[in-house]
Formats: structure tokens, C-alpha cells, sequence
């Protein structure tokens, strides 16, 4: 049991606790004063480190970079909270580097990044108010032309929850151990470079510092040695509350299951997928073979052994109104998918309801073409037969919602997801 509810505290709405106003303040507060206390906002000061002379904005903002990223993994590790739970803004490759080269040459010219200027502005510094308006005008001016690079700057180079873990296809421990390496290494060297071109007398550094890296190396060690818990981990400490009669009920995910609370009807499912409010992902996870030979209109291939490929697309932020749907041609195989998508935190997972079979029975009852096979199917095999592999060009395919009045009880149960965050001095 998480010894701090954080998924209830980062899911549900402000309004809903009033003292998260105050943590959120309290947050920002102290963040605002540790960049004014660490100089930033002088920009005589950040501009100094393009110049190697005073690499302190190196050192705070990467000093608390790995902070965050240990003490995070260490409280996954132990089982405080779910990293998956944590809002990871999605990688644009391309339009991320075009803004960062955007960024650091406004950084190099102005000695702010929006952050600091923000900080330079509430003390009272004119560069600082100025670096602000600028910031407001590029802000303004990126709204009224960012229709003619929509595209681009949505979908190129566009990789989901991207993280060195997914990249590198390393456990989590060793990429938390390197990275804390690595920033030593950086400190290590900037410090020389300040003795080098600042003429830094490194004698007068506080030796505390030493201490503080020392406490970063083990506390990476100990998130190698513990380690992350593991899907069926999770599977197994999880409970989902849905509403039940008025009132919110938490299940285990296998209660959901055995008591029928996610498969929905396809009568609902039809519905759903004509109702505005929602954004339907359909999800099957059948053979290609079966895919091709007949699927309903709108949904995706992933077979069941690729699933966990694009988790970090489900992962990412997508609407708040995102329903995902999984099928197979009967519930056996979208079963196991839902118990994959549940363990890693994706939100709003339901099943079909008897699966592709059970949509044909419905809505190709009578389609001529499809035909019940002549032998009872085995587990989780289609149980109609098909002149042609024509996919989703059947009429059952894509059934006219107000064609048809089906009585089912309703499923789905919308839950609130995470928001994105900012981050970083930025």
C-alpha cells in the first residue's frame, strides 16, 4: 500500500482540495527563491557561463535535475508512488531542437531564460521586465503564425513518453547511476574551467559539496539495487474505484474483471464511438491474419506481443476524454491486454464484450457474406468465416449507430487523468 495516495493527489481536480493550492504555492515560492538566491537573477551571472567563468547555473539547475530523478525513482522503487502516473512531456525531436537552438541564442542575447526573467522582473531589474515583454510578444507571435507549421511541429520526429530508459533499453537503476555520473563528471569539470577563465580561487567552494555528491551516488545505488517494480508488481497493489450506485467503490483489478465492470456491450461501444464527447481508441490485439479478414472500422492492430510497444503513446497526454477499447475475437487474449494496460497506469481500459464474435453475432447477423463456422472455434478463434480478407469493408464493420436501439448497462465511467507540468527554468 503506497504510504502517500499520490495517484488521488496528482488526478484529481484543484478545486476538489483546496490545500493543493497552497502546496502548489509553497512550491513555486520556494523555487522562485532558490533562483533568486542563487544569483539567477543577475543576468551579468547566467551570461557568465557561456563564457566559462561561473557555471552556477550549470550546477544548481543540474544539481536539482538529479536530485528529482533519484529521490522520483527512489519513491517508485520503494513503492511511494507510480512513475507512470508522473506526466512526462512527449518528445518532438525535430521542433524541440529548432526551439532549444531558438532558446539558447535568446538566452546567450539576453542573458534570461523565461524562468529567471521572471525571477529578474519581480525584483524590480529592468532587463528582466523587458526580457518578460519580449518573452509575451515571441509567445504572441508563435500563436498567429503556428498554423502555417502545424504539421510539422506536431508530428515530426514525434516519439511519445520518451525516456532514456525506452531509448537506451536500459533498467532504470543503471540509467539513473550514469546520469548521476555524469552530472559529477560535469561538476567536476566546471569547476575547472571556472578556475581556468574565471580565476575561481575552488579552495573557498564549500566542502559540503562533497558530502552531497557522495549521498547522490548512493541513493542511485540504492535504486539499482532495489529496482522498479515490475508490471505484475503493480497488478497486484493496484485498486481502481469506480462508481457504483452513487457511490465510488475501490475494486482490485481482478474483482473488475470477475464481476464484468469493463467489458462493455457493443451496443455501447457503437454508441461511444458516436458520441462527441468521447475519443474512442479502439485496440485490437488479434493475429494480423484475423485483423485482415475482418476488423471494426476505426480500430488498430497491435497484437497482443507488441502491446507493450506503444505504451509510451498511451502514456503520453492524450484527451482527457480518451476511452480505450480492447478486443479480440473473443475476451481471452483483450483480457490479458487489459491486465498489461491497467498494471502501467493507462486510464479508461475497458473490453469488448464477447469480443469480435460477439459484434458479428450482433451487427453481421445479417450480412450474407458472413457465415458461423461449421465447427465450434477454439479458444479465442473467429467464429464466422469470410469469402475475402475485405477488413473493415463490411458492413458490420461500421454500423449506422441510430439504425440500431440494443439495451445494455453502461460500463464506461470516464476518470480524470493527470495534467501536463512545466519544467526545468523554463
Amino acid at each position: 500500500m503506497p504510504i502517500f495516495p499520490l495517484p488521488q493527489f496528482v488526478t484529481q481536480a484543484l478545486s476538489e482540495n483546496w490545500w493543493t493550492y497552497l502546496v502548489f504555492g509553497l512550491i513555486g515560492f520556494g523555487f522562485g527563491y532558490v533562483l533568486e538566491i542563487s544569483g539567477f537573477g543577475n543576468s551579468k551571472k547566467l551570461a557568465a557561463q557561456f563564457y566559462f567563468k561561473d557555471l552556477t547555473v550549470l550546477k544548481v539547475m543540474f544539481t536539482a535535475i538529479v536530485t528529482a530523478m533519484v529521490l522520483l525513482f527512489l519513491s517508485s522503487a520503494v513503492g511511494i508512488l507510480d512513475f507512470n502516473l508522473v506526466y512526462v512531456p512527449e518528445t518532438y525531436l525535430s521542433s524541440g531542437i529548432v526551439g532549444g537552438l531558438i532558446m539558447g541564442v535568446g538566452f546567450i542575447v539576453g542573458g534570461f531564460c523565461p524562468g529567471t526573467s521572471l525571477v529578474s522582473a519581480s525584483t524590480g531589474k529592468i532587463d528582466g521586465i523587458v526580457f518578460v515583454l519580449g518573452a509575451i510578444t515571441g509567445v504572441w507571435a508563435f500563436g498567429e503564425t503556428v498554423d502555417g507549421f502545424w504539421q510539422w511541429w506536431n508530428t515530426s520526429g514525434y516519439f511519445g513518453r520518451l525516456t532514456l530508459m525506452d531509448a537506451f533499453h536500459l533498467p532504470t537503476g543503471v540509467v539513473v547511476l550514469l546520469v548521476v555520473l555524469m552530472a559529477l563528471f560535469m561538476f567536476w569539470g566546471g569547476e575547472k574551467l571556472e578556475a581556468i577563465f574565471g580565476k575561481k580561487d575552488l579552495s573557498k567552494e564549500p566542502k559540503l559539496r562533497v558530502v552531497g555528491a557522495g549521498v547522490l551516488v548512493l541513493l542511485a545505488l540504492a535504486v539499482l539495487v532495489i529496482g522498479q517494480p515490475t508490471a505484475a508488481d503493480k497488478y497486484a497493489n493496484l485498486t481502481i474505484t469506480r462508481t457504483v450506485e452513487d457511490e465510488k467503490v475501490a475494486f482490485t483489478p481482478g474483482q473488475l474483471l470477475t464481476n464484468r465492470l469493463v467489458q462493455v456491450h457493443p451496443g455501447e461501444l457503437l454508441a461511444s464511438l458516436a458520441d462527441q464527447k468521447l475519443n474512442i481508441v479502439m485496440i485490437d490485439v488479434r493475429s494480423e491474419a484475423d485483423y485482415n479478414l475482418f476488423h471494426i472500422r476505426g480500430a488498430q492492430n497491435i497484437p497482443l506481443a507488441d502491446l507493450e510497444t506503444v505504451l509510451p503513446f498511451l502514456l503520453s497526454q492524450p484527451p482527457t476524454n480518451t476511452v480505450v477499447v480492447l478486443m479480440s475475437n473473443d475476451e481471452t487474449a483483450a483480457s490479458d491486454a487489459w491486465k498489461v494496460l491497467v498494471a502501467n497506469s493507462v486510464p479508461n481500459v475497458y473490453i469488448l464484450e464477447g469480443g469480435v464474435n460477439n459484434w458479428l453475432s450482433i451487427f453481421g447477423a445479417d450480412e450474407a457474406d458472413i457465415t458461423p463456422t461449421p465447427v465450434p472455434p477454439a479458444d479465442d478463434a473467429l467464429a464466422y468465416t469470410f469469402p475475402s480478407a475485405l477488413g473493415d469493408r463490411y458492413e458490420a464493420a461500421d454500423p449506422e449507430p441510430e439504425a440500431w436501439e440494443l439495451e445494455y448497462t453502461p460500463k464506461i465511467q470516464l476518470q480524470r487523468q493527470r495534467g501536463p507540468s512545466g519544467g526545468g527554468c523554463g
